[in-house]
């Protein structure tokens, strides 16, 4: 008896074989990419505000992250969570 050699599944097969449903599949595949977008998305700004020793930047250049900021902050939004400090009327000291 010869055992067959197991071929290496992918995330998409082995997502296929554990769920039936389509819809569901591509809810599962869809948060894959948002979560994906967000972590790449966090890695850029992150980027902005570290120094790296063997990344040398130009003296007085700064980069605008708007656009990744404005990424991070929708991509976040999908999953339900919020960036903004959002205070109420109540929390604000009374003078």
């Amino acid at each position: 008896m010869e055992a067959k050699p197991t071929e290496k599944k992918n995330i998409l097969t082995k997502i296929k074989e554990n769920v039936d449903d389509h819809e569901e599949q591509m809810a599962i595949l869809g948060a894959i990419v948002r979560l994906g977008v967000v972590i790449w998305s966090g890695f850029i700004i992150t980027l902005n505000y570290v120094e790296l020793p063997m990344v040398r930047k130009p003296l007085g250049a700064s980069s605008d992250i708007t656009f990744v900021a404005s990424i991070f902050t929708g991509a976040l939004a999908t999953f339900g969570l919020s960036t903004g400090n959002k205070k109420s009327k109540e929390d604000k000291p009374k003078q």
